[in-house]
């Protein structure tokens, strides 16, 4: 028969299965092929291949082998839990992106990480048993006979009655699963067990919480250690550890859960960063309003919102007749503020901006420090404009994300444009004329300003296409960060219009931007990018004196906290009754950008001398030239 290989067709007997056409095909990779692609489907090598195929062998290395090890290595943890715990019953276990995971219900027994050392060791002997991965298929009759004390599999069982189950196992152990797989356990040498967490079955709060157990696998043991000395990394830059070492936030169950409150150095640090993005809004002429937290249930229906979200939103309170709910997002403040008085076409584009506060009712196991929170503000934006202004508008406000993001030295972003589906357009608000000119002007704009960008079909809100910026976070988390949305609905429910130049009503289009996004998320990513070490303009704590000796040197440590403070510097005085070393080191635990100690030397000639965050060296400079060097830093945001 037929097949082709590396894009080229070969005569090859009927019958082989992935084995014995990779030795007769790629001899040269002899026993390092883990799985075979057909047609563009990986399989296992105990597949068949058929007539007119087309082949590519996966091999160690590449992303599709590492997500086969991955799950391999979750059913081998399943199998050596099976024998430690044998009452343990199994829900599901995928690879995921940086390893994989398994649900298991323990019953009356309780894991703990302490026990993940005896885990390893089971899975190491079985590794070296090297016990083959086989498929099979079975009805639902046959599965409920090996099932038959696990709920969790019965349930899946019920929901897939008529069809056939595929099912993977090796030795003893056997569960569900689509594959592929590798062809033995041998292969899974190097793997750790990682970390705990509660899961509830099939992600509904209702059901019982499972363990769910977090572990990698790599193929050899350097890049395993590589991993994990990047997870070591991603513990110091967590913003919930900085945040609580630096005094930014803290959060408090009295207070409520996912209810974050800022600290002084926090609050400072979020005022800086309101005010260095209201200033660059002004800049481009916008206008900032102030709405208030709460609204009447009734304008959420006209919005659409309370039909759509309100599972997302806190229940609603109902006072003097009226119903009242706390708001999960500010557009529809916006819209009735605009549509408060007449405007005309010379107006537009009309741009609304607020930092807002706003309220999501996110399930408890989502929230995440300042990054996931129930309470959060929203550097938040609404442009009015007519329908020939739009390119103009995102070209606009795109420029201004990139001028933010190289203020903040971000690198790591794409450009995300999410567009409709072509073949479901019944769900899209809105006529075809305006989508596709909308989209081909979103492109335009993109390509004209040469940055990186991607599209996603069917990714676009039901009222219109979208821009996204999806930044790539130091913890390895994918973060959106920037956004741009076109709106078409709003404007209808709404009923807002502008007087065009024929002096008729027309409708205006909305445009949804947020540069910064939500300040609370902003500044986690900060945290976890600086490792803490925010640049000098954002600092909560600027400059730290420390005298040498309080009562000799503690007036020439005023005289310069002053003339600082005349030119806007943060500064503190370590007035405690510390050894000068354990004040040096404080101030380096807290990441104050400058440390100057003074003493006889500095008192006597009018000098400071400084160190800076993370350098070893120490400067001496006349206090004046100092207080010019900083203040220049400060100015030009240097990052």
């Amino acid at each position: 028969m037929k097949i082709f290989y590396e894009g080229k067709p070969v005569e090859v007997n009927e019958g082989l299965n992935g084995f014995e056409a990779a030795k007769l095909l790629d001899s040269e990779n002899k026993n390092k092929d883990i799985a075979f692609s057909r047609d563009g489907k990986i399989v296992d090598m105990r597949e068949e291949i058929q007539q007119g195929e087309h082949i590519e062998f996966i091999r160690p290395g590449s992303e599709a082998a590492f997500e086969i090890l991955n799950h391999s290595t979750s059913h081998l943890m399943a199998q050596a839990i099976i024998h430690l715990y044998p009452n343990a019953k199994f829900g599901f276990g995928p690879a995921i992106e940086e390893g994989y995971y398994y649900d298991v219900d323990f019953g009356e027994e309780t894991l703990t990480e302490a026990d993940f050392a005896k885990i390893e060791a089971e899975m190491k002997k079985l590794s070296k048993a090297n016990l083959p991965y086989k498929r099979s298929e079975i009805n639902a009759a046959e599965a409920r006979e090996i099932f038959k004390d696990n709920p969790y599999k019965m349930e899946l069982i019920k929901e897939h009655e008529n069809e056939a189950l595929s099912m993977y196992q090796q030795g003893d152990f056997i569960d569900f699963c689509r594959g592929p797989h590798l062809p033995s356990t041998g292969l899974i040498k190097h793997f750790k067990l990682l970390s705990l967490a509660g899961a509830y079955w099939r992600g509904n709060s209702e059901n019982k919480q499972l363990t769910r157990i977090y572990g990698t696998s790599w193929w050899s043991q350097e890049d395993l250690d590589k991993y994990l000395a990047v997870l070591e990394d991603r513990k110091e830059r967590d913003h919930r550890r900085l945040g609580k070492q630096l005094g930014i936030f803290m959060f408090d169950d009295l207070v409520g859960r996912g209810l974050p409150m800022w600290l002084p150095n926090g609050f400072t640090v979020r005022r800086l960063l309101s005010d260095y993005i209201m200033d660059k809004e002004i800049a481009l002429g916008y206008q900032h309003v102030l709405t208030p937290c709460l609204g009447n249930v009734e304008l959420y229906k006209t919005s659409g919102h309370w039909d759509h979200y309100k599972d997302d939103m806190f229940p609603k309170m109902d006072v003097d007749n009226e119903s009242y709910v706390l708001r999960p997002m500010n557009c529809p403040h916006h819209m009735v503020m605009y549509r408060s008085s007449l405007h005309s076409y010379r107006e537009l584009p009309l741009r609304i901006a607020e930092v807002a506060a706003d309220f999501r009712y996110e399930a408890s196991g989502a929230l995440t420090g300042i990054e996931r929170t129930r309470a959060f503000y929203q550097n938040d934006s609404h442009i009015f404009c007519m329908p020939s202004q739009i390119g103009d508008v995102f070209k606009e406000v795109a420029k201004l994300i990139l001028d933010v993001y190289e203020d903040f030295g971000f690198k790591d972003y794409k450009f995300r444009l999410s567009l409709r589906d072509p073949k479901d357009v019944k769900k899209y608000f809105g006529n075809d004329e305006l989508w596709e000119r909308s989209e081909r002007e979103l492109r335009e704009v993109l390509k004209e300003l040469g940055v990186e960008y991607y599209e996603a079909i069917g990714e676009a809100a039901f009222y219109g296409p979208k821009l996204d910026v999806q930044v790539r976070s130091a913890i390895g988390h994918d973060v959106t960060l920037s956004t741009i949305q076109l709106d078409y609905q709003l404007p209808e429910r709404f009923e807002l219009t502008y007087i065009d130049e024929k002096g008729q009503k027309a409708r205006p289009v909305v445009i949804h931007r947020a540069i910064l996004g939500s300040l609370d998320r902003f500044v986690a990513f900060l945290l976890e990018e600086t490792r803490g070490v925010l640049p000098t303009w954002l600092a909560p704590t600027q400059v730290c004196l420390i005298p040498v000796n309080l009562e000799a040197h503690k007036g020439y440590c005023d005289k310069l906290a002053r003339e600082l403070r005349r030119k806007g510097i943060r500064v503190k005085i370590d007035v405690r009754e510390e050894k000068l070393g354990y004040k040096i080191r404080e101030a380096q635990v807290t990441k104050i950008p400058y440390q100057l100690v003074v003493g006889d030397k500095e008192v006597s000639s009018d000098e400071v001398t400084y160190r800076r965050y993370g350098e070893k060296d120490q400067v001496t400079l006349k206090s004046a030239d100092f207080i010019a060097k900083i203040v220049e830093e400060v100015e030009r945001k240097a990052h």
